[in-house]
């Protein structure tokens, strides 16, 4: 069975529900043609609806590493890599405070790669008001707010963190 005829019993799989079968078939299409940056594509997509983000990451990987100049394929890759860094952040916040300071970091790099991702705005502001960093909790925020003007919960933590920003300046003064 040639690659493309495998890619459309993948997406007939897609329609029915059965996402295993469509990434059995799409990686039958990838053993015909290991070289073809559309099949990792098209596979690392259905492994992230799968909610299986380290094989979607590496064929999202690998289809960059074929066709490095297709946007499409890089914006993919970047997307899940924000995802698994907010993911590994959330994991922190059970920590203890200090560390924080390293979900900070990891939530930073995740608006880095992927400055849509209301979750890591999200998480980025919790976490520097756990760290009771009002201004950037405060920037956090408004971000967020950027992409969903109307996110409850970001409408609810900026006027909170507004008003703790401002009893900490008025005691620090």
């Amino acid at each position: 069975m040639k690659g493309e005829e495998a890619i459309k019993k993948a997406y007939e799989s897609i329609l029915n529900n059965d996402f295993e079968q469509a990434i059995a078939w799409f990686e039958h299409a990838i053993a015909t043609n290991p070289e073809c940056a559309a099949y990792h594509y098209k596979l690392s997509i259905t492994y992230a609806r799968s909610g299986k983000l380290d094989k979607a990451a590496a064929h999202a990987s690998q289809a960059v590493r074929l066709e490095p100049e297709d946007e499409h394929y890089t914006f993919h890759l970047q997307h899940l890599q924000a995802r698994q860094l907010t993911l590994q952040a959330e994991k922190l916040f059970e920590e203890s405070d200090e560390r924080l300071w390293l979900a900070v970091s990891l939530l930073q790099q995740a608006v880095k790669l992927d400055p849509l991702s209301q979750e890591a705005f999200l998480l980025l502001g919790i976490a520097y008001s756990r760290l009771r960093e009002f201004a950037p909790a405060v920037q956090a925020i408004q971000e967020l707010l950027k992409l969903d003007p109307q996110h409850s919960i970001g409408l609810r933590l900026l006027a909170d963190y507004r008003q703790k920003w401002k009893e900490y300046m008025s005691v620090t003064l």
